[in-house]
């Protein structure tokens, strides 16, 4: 058994400096160390999955991360640790606890997770080692799983078995409760743009200093056709994740940082919004382009024509959100939203559809992270 200090100290001393995930009991008593510790960033994700996202856009931003969650919600993590820590190799320290040990008594639904925790990690490329729990393991197993992401670019694990960490106390201070968000309501009822009529009007708007994330889809595949350049990273996979990623970036850079988000995307991980709300970036803005349809897949519908999403920004926490469904009001809820200081929300709504001549990224996804992680550091 090891403290949390001690893990903590050698986990620093390694590089290792932002932390994210969703809480397990095994895990209570290094997540306690993490958020009783000053100098040390954590950020508590709605998901698992989302834990994986935020951990990948600090790492873009210069951060080394550790994502921590129960081994139950490795689950969650499978999407994007292998549709976003893969192509574009992105490296993350991973802590999974070992819940459902075989031949050790756990609640049934840890059973079957207990018995492929190696496997599903194993068959996921990531590779992986038992949690240190002697002072004198610390420093080489965080070492050698130091080495094995200089040689992959993948994420590395350790597994967390029961009493690997000493009770730790929480010193954690409480949340200040935000300042309501102010709301603009630009909508015509007119006809709406396209999505690359939107695309060009914010490229028109934004500047070179500003980071952009676009979501997985065609957002990402018209952002490139109309403007390649080095502060565009066009997420690919992990649908849902890059609202995630732009906060992870967000929280680790003064640079502007845009998401570029779809209707679909943003509800399957909406609780983003809640986590973006409290965690506050100022320099953070989410754009959602929303043609209340799944575009890449043949135009199915999503649910969004019944969601409020400024609203539902607003109630999580932003500063300011705007409903608009035509580009005038769209260019007078960008002007607002870039004065706000907190993190803003542009709910665009528009018309299904996409470009005639729609071609794909031709830089790879890696290239692409390794060009935006130089812009961000330049």
């Amino acid at each position: 058994m090891i403290t949390a200090e001690a893990f903590m100290a050698e986990a620093s001393a390694a590089g290792f400096d932002f932390y994210t995930g969703v809480p397990c009991s095994y895990l209570t008593p290094l997540i306690n160390g993490v958020l009783s510790n000053r100098a040390l960033r954590y950020v508590g994700a709605a998901s698992e999955g989302e834990a994986v996202a935020i951990a990948a856009g600090a790492w873009l931003a210069g951060r080394n991360p550790v994502a921590m969650c129960q081994n139950s919600g490795l689950g969650n993590m499978v999407n994007p640790l292998t549709s976003l820590n893969a192509p574009f190799a992105i490296p993350t320290l991973l802590v999974t606890t070992w819940r459902g040990r075989p031949g050790e008594p756990d609640e049934p639904q840890h059973v079957v997770m207990g018995e492929i925790t190696h496997d599903l990690l194993g068959l996921m490329g990531i590779g992986h080692a038992a949690f240190p729990n002697t002072e004198g393991e610390i420093a080489g197993r965080l070492r050698a799983a130091v080495a094995a992401m200089d040689e992959t670019q993948l994420p590395f694990a350790f597994v967390m078995a029961k009493g690997d960490v000493a009770d730790t106390a929480l010193d954690q201070p409480p949340r200040a409760l935000p300042a309501p968000g102010r709301r603009a309501d630009y909508r015509t009822g007119g006809t709406r743009p396209t999505r690359v009529a939107a695309l060009e009007r914010f490229l028109a708007l934004t500047d070179d200093a500003t980071a952009v994330i676009a979501t997985t889809g065609k957002a990402g595949r018209e952002l490139f056709t109309l403007a390649d350049r080095e502060q565009h990273l066009y997420q690919v996979g992990s649908m849902g994740g890059a609202s995630g990623m732009a906060l992870g970036v967000a929280l680790n850079t003064d640079k502007r940082v845009v998401v570029i988000d779809g209707d679909g995307a943003a509800l399957m991980k909406l609780g983003t919004f809640a986590t973006i709300g409290a965690e506050a970036p100022a320099n953070l803005i989410h754009l959602l382009l929303d043609n209340g349809v799944h575009d890449s897949t043949g135009g199915q519908a999503t649910v969004s024509a019944s969601v409020d999403f400024a609203a539902v920004a607003l109630a999580c926490g932003y500063g300011y959100a705007a409903s608009c469904d035509d580009l005038a009001g769209f260019e007078q809820a960008w002007r607002e939203a870039t004065a706000v200081g907190r993190p803003a929300m542009i709910h665009l709504r528009i018309a299904p559809g996409s470009m005639a001549t729609l071609g794909r990224p031709t830089v790879t996804p890696q290239a692409v992270a390794r060009r935006f992680k130089a812009f961000l550091a330049g």
